[in-house]
């Protein structure tokens, strides 16, 4: 994996996470003014989500890189994004599989699983590169998914 500097979050925070990885997936973005990008294609998603927070865990982890790995890629990787109707839908613009909303339904899983840690860190920045020209942030607006 190429190695390549994220725009940074700032955050009050006295940890932070990153982690990098890859996902083979298709989708189709269901709307006539997605053009081509409304046929099924697919893309290598470059993925980085930053975790932060002030505590850490009984074994010295902000969290574990393998539980990111496992709850994110494993999810997604070499998997249509459309069937995943647990978080995408072909009818809501809120819920198509684009690259935004894609970045933040990471985000919105990642930190349901943080939730669940006793030293509560919080994720605070998604980058999910599509293409080598196209990327998105998506930053958690605080308080809020």
């Amino acid at each position: 994996m190429i190695q390549q500097i994220y725009p940074q979050v700032i955050h009050p925070f006295r940890y932070e996470l990153n982690k990098d990885m890859q996902i083979a997936a298709a989708h189709f973005i269901p709307h006539e003014a997605a053009g081509q990008c409304a046929n099924m294609h697919g893309h290598t998603y470059f993925v980085n989500i930053t975790v932060a927070g002030d505590e850490l865990d009984e074994s010295g982890f902000l969290i574990n890189f393998q539980q990111l790995k496992k709850i994110v890629h494993n999810r997604f990787d070499h998997t249509v994004m459309n069937d995943h109707t647990d978080l995408f839908s072909n009818t809501s613009a809120e819920h198509f599989p684009t690259t935004e909303v894609v970045a933040r339904k990471i985000a919105e899983i990642v930190q349901a699983h943080l939730d669940t840690l006793p030293n509560k860190p919080t994720c605070v920045q998604v980058f999910v590169r599509e293409s080598p020209t196209s990327y998105v942030v998506y930053r958690p607006k605080a308080g809020k998914q």
